[in-house]
């Protein structure tokens, strides 16, 4: 007997796509980020409030994060986010990826261990970019040859800088 067919999953973003997304974004939302400072979504939203983003904290039982208002639904949101950065659990990603449909956004991006490829498929097939189990943050600081400013040790001893990505 054969195997069944393996089930249809999303292709990668690759390095390209999600460089793109990276430059072309001017704001992103940034959805179930923590008020506590020992979660890595504060600690992410705490990275990208010092980026050239527009960012947005989206929680519901939450009135403010690292200073700014934070706002219940992406449809409560001033604007239409560029980019939905979800640190909700597995079970929730589909109610936020249609949330992210409804407001017309360009990019669903699930942080690191998140990826639901039925979510995914349904974000794709209404126009949307989708990057899945990468975090925002490590991206943004990957490109703009920050990595090692952001904590991580790329093993390269230099004096050069590369160019801001912004």
């Amino acid at each position: 007997m054969s195997a069944p067919p393996a089930a249809a999953t999303i292709p990668e973003a690759t390095a390209v796509e999600r460089l793109h997304i990276l430059q072309t974004a001017t704001s992103a939302a940034l959805v179930g980020v923590s008020p506590n400072p020992i979660r890595s979504s504060n600690f992410v939203a705490a990275y990208l409030l010092r980026t050239p983003f527009r960012i947005f904290m989206v929680n519901p039982a939450a009135d403010e994060i690292l200073g700014r208002p934070v706002y219940p639904s992406l449809a409560d949101l001033p604007e239409v986010p560029d980019i939905v950065d979800v640190f909700r659990r597995h079970d929730a990603i589909p109610g936020v990826v249609d949330e992210a449909i409804a407001v017309g956004a360009k990019v669903v991006w699930l942080q690191l261990g998140l990826r639901h490829d039925e979510a995914a498929r349904r974000a794709m097939d209404a126009g949307l970019l989708v990057v899945q189990d990468r975090c925002l943050k490590i991206e943004h600081a990957r490109f703009s040859g920050r990595l090692n400013l952001a904590g991580f040790n790329t093993g390269v001893i230099s004096s050069t800088r590369r160019r801001p990505l912004s």
